[in-house]
Parts: C-alpha cells; sequence; structure tokens
C-alpha cells in the first residue's frame, strides 16, 4: 500500500513534468524520452534504498523511530515492487513485438 509521502512524490514528479512541458532531453514528440522517464525511475528507487538503509543505520545506533525505519522500509519495497512490475511488462512488450508477423 502506498503511503501518502509516496503519492505525494508521484504528484510533485508529474507536475515537474508537466510545467516544463514534457520535454525530455532528446524528446521529439514532446513527452520526455523514454530513457529519461526510466532514468529518473531508477534514481527514485535508488533514493528510495539509501533513505531505507540510513534510516535502518540510524536505528541501530538509536536515533530513530522504529515508526520512521518501518515508513521508508515500506517505500522502498513499493518502488521495488514497481520497478519489478515495469520491467516485467517491457519484457513481455518486447517478446510480444518479436513474435509480430511482417
Amino acid at each position: 500500500m502506498a503511503s501518502p509521502t509516496v503519492a505525494a512524490n508521484a504528484y510533485a514528479n508529474l507536475a515537474r513534468i508537466l510545467d516544463t512541458g514534457g520535454a525530455g532531453k532528446g524528446s521529439e514528440g514532446g513527452g520526455p524520452s523514454f530513457s529519461s522517464v526510466l532514468k529518473d525511475a531508477l534514481g527514485s528507487v535508488a533514493e528510495a534504498g539509501r533513505k531505507s538503509d540510513s534510516q535502518t543505520a540510524a536505528m541501530a545506533s538509536g536515533k530513530a523511530n522504529v515508526m520512521d525505519v518501518v515508513t521508508a522500509v515500506a517505500e522502498t519495497d513499493v518502488a521495488v515492487s514497481t520497478l519489478v512490475s515495469v520491467r516485467d511488462r517491457v519484457i513481455q512488450s518486447y517478446e510480444d513485438i518479436m513474435k509480430m508477423q511482417i
């Protein structure tokens, strides 16, 4: 289940894309390029992992609240699960395209 923080970050990213006109580097159709969207997604997953690691280390040293650690780990889990789902769908789409008759 997504937390309010994850939802707020998603809305902020969407607003940022819309404010910039959706133009990514190397895009021709006015929308963000696939590579820039993928790079942003990987960056957000990596950032969630770093946050989770730092919260876990802080809890081990007695400086963090358990709820903060659980929230950070849950956000990382949601981010990784989403990334895996997107990866699976991209692979399935590629396989479907390869099966098409020319």
